[in-house]
């Protein structure tokens, strides 16, 4: 069952920022709250196969010759003793 809550002391920015994202969406401050909670508390869960195939295509669109690999080698020891 769905429970009521009551929101205090919300900074106006913040308030202002809701209420413009919830027009442009169409909702209700309400309901843009819930889908902001939402998004935050409820993660989405991506199969390992699927986010594997993503970074092969990150990987796949890069051109090699703009990072090469010992320079990223270079900046990962960056500040390391």
């Amino acid at each position: 069952m769905p429970t009521t809550m009551t929101l205090k002391n919300i900074p106006d920015e913040l308030y202002e920022r809701l209420k413009a994202v919830a027009a442009e969406h169409h909702r209700s401050l309400n309901s843009e709250a819930i889908v902001c909670l939402e998004a935050v508390l409820v993660p989405t869960k991506v199969a390992p196969a699927e986010r594997l195939a993503r970074a092969r295509e990150l990987r796949a669109a890069l051109s090699p010759n703009k990072f090469p690999v010992g320079e990223i080698d270079a900046f990962k020891r960056q500040g390391r003793p």
